[in-house]
């Protein structure tokens, strides 16, 4: 294979990082977009030249115009997505917010309508599945010490 064609073929997913906050009762935070029939976690796209990790705290910063210590990674998930192209998906812990830091959350007006924290049982009626998935494998991943790999928000079955 030459490698103009090793070149065609090689993936090029678009690349996202997002953040699970926490309150004093380990609710999650979600964010209500106004350009989606569904909630989210802060987050966003990641651009040229940036790693994940700053990715993850510019969008927050620009969401909820905080700088709050971003932790470790939670949750790398590849989602295929037929119409958009692959993503590959990160989530990263942003830990307990103070009630210092929810006064200080500034919404980006133009692209959210609220924020709120949730519990986790409760994310089958705000969000669609796939995130779902994500958010209690983040949880899961965060109470474990470990890092989750998924696909499609779900952990693939290990080739034996």
């Amino acid at each position: 294979m030459s490698e103009h064609e090793h070149e065609a073929r090689m993936a090029r997913p678009r690349m996202a990082a997002g953040a699970l906050f926490f309150d004093d009762a380990d609710r999650v935070l979600l964010v209500d977009p106004s350009y989606k029939d569904y909630r989210d976690i802060p987050g966003g796209y990641v651009e040229q030249g940036e790693s994940p990790l700053r990715a993850c705290v510019r969008e927050v910063h620009e969401e909820l115009g905080i700088e709050p210590a971003i932790g470790r990674l939670l949750v790398v998930d590849w989602a295929p997505n037929p119409g958009e192209g692959d993503k590959v998906l990160h989530l990263f812990d942003g830990g307990r917010l103070t009630a210092d830091e929810c006064q200080r959350i500034t919404l980006q007006a133009d692209e959210l309508r609220g924020y709120a924290f949730h519990d986790v049982g409760e994310l089958p009626e705000l969000t669609i599945p796939r995130l779902v998935r994500r958010i209690t494998a983040g949880v899961e991943a965060r109470a474990n010490g470990v890092t989750a790999y998924l696909e499609h928000g779900t952990p693939p079955e290990t080739a034996a």
